[in-house]
């Protein structure tokens, strides 16, 4: 049975990977779509290329500040 739980852990990591990956893109589109209406009702015209960088950096941050732990902050010791 060590090859199937096996197996089983590599298909849930696979689909893991998945769903992280379309939350993701989606997170990137929705950042994408904010960037740009607050560029507008602060009156820029930002072209596309620099609409897409500030989106990307946006969701690379808010990816990077979700995955990261919390223990350490507290600043308890044990």
């Amino acid at each position: 049975m060590g090859i199937l739980d096996s197996f089983g852990a590599l298909v849930g990591s696979i689909v893991a990977s998945l769903v992280l990956l379309v939350f993701a893109i989606l997170s990137f589109f929705v950042t994408v779509f904010i960037v740009d209406v607050g560029a507008g009702l602060a009156g820029y015209t930002p072209s596309g290329d620099f609409v897409a960088l500030s989106a990307a950096i946006l969701a690379a941050g808010a990816i990077v500040a979700g995955a990261s732990p919390l223990a350490g902050t507290g600043g308890e010791t044990e």
